[in-house]
């Protein structure tokens, strides 16, 4: 795993230099990505990057992140083919 360092604007408008980390293994609900994370302290975010290469989605009802039910044995994904 490769460290370095990274600028960032956090919520409140002041910039700071964190650490970036990666790539790292994601595990969520049997399914895996590989990623870089910034970080900022003891809690963990799931971006919406990771969740895509997962094909995760959040569930409103259940106000739970699962695996898309349009493809619940593998990850699936929307490509547009280069002419």
């Amino acid at each position: 795993m490769r460290t370095r360092p990274c600028s960032v604007t956090v919520t409140n408008g002041k910039k700071e230099v964190v650490s970036y980390v990666g790539p790292i293994k994601l595990r969520c609900l049997g399914r895996s990505c590989y990623t870089g994370a910034l970080v900022l302290g003891d809690r963990t975010l799931l971006g919406a990057v990771p969740m895509e290469d997962m094909d995760l989605v959040i569930s409103p009802t259940r106000q739970e992140v699962t695996v898309n039910p349009e493809s619940p044995n593998i990850p699936s994904a929307i490509v547009m083919q280069a002419r």
